[in-house]
């Protein structure tokens, strides 16, 4: 079996900007620059056909490579205690558009629907549990809550292969294909 996801990753100069927020949280584990990147689809453990049927179902999707910005950051969790650290990407048309077209490419390789509603972001930390309440999560949020950048292009779909280990998980890309160059976003100007 092999544990799959479909993501886009960020280039250098917005995961530099990512690592500059990675302080102030003393137990969280930070991610590396190999593991930053925009999910749009886990997928978890399939065996090596269904991962073959998968990566020919990705290669057939046509879509704008989308442009955003970083905007905000939040925190993930249950039950009231955050696990998760995000910097979050707007605007999320682009993103969701994209990952509706994944989700159809990974129905027709046979995997059972996403239900969980899809919320553009880059993880930034995981949290461990005794974490979850402290207040240095929640000045972390509110100290980068004006978080933003300037648009970036997110060019490729990629498909990864994570390997869980002791010092967590590490991602192997192992398909990727170019996303169609899509029109620049309108830049507002103060007459606009």
């Amino acid at each position: 079996m092999i544990r799959l996801f479909v993501a886009l990753r960020p280039p250098l100069a917005i995961r530099d900007s990512l690592a500059d927020l990675m302080d102030h949280v003393p137990g969280a584990r930070w991610q590396s620059d190999e593991q930053l990147h925009v999910t749009l689809r886990f997928v978890g453990e399939v065996d090596r056909h269904q991962g073959e049927d998968l990566a020919a179902a990705l290669a057939s999707i046509h879509a704008p490579a989308p442009h955003v910005a970083l905007s905000g950051v939040g925190s993930f969790g249950r039950g009231g205690r955050a696990d998760t650290l995000w910097a979050g990407l707007a605007p999320a048309a682009p993103l969701a558009h994209l990952a509706a077209k994944v989700e159809q490419a990974c129905r027709r390789a046979g995997l059972p629907p996403e239900t969980r509603a899809y919320l553009p972001h880059i993880t930034v930390a995981r949290l461990p549990r005794a974490l979850g309440h402290a207040p240095e999560v929640a000045h972390w949020c509110g100290d980068h809550a004006g978080l933003t950048s300037a648009s970036f292009v997110l060019p490729h779909l990629i498909l990864y292969q994570s390997h869980l280990g002791g010092e967590g998980a590490m991602y192997e890309p192992v398909a990727r294909w170019p996303l169609e160059p899509g029109p620049e976003p309108e830049r507002l100007t103060a007459e606009s």
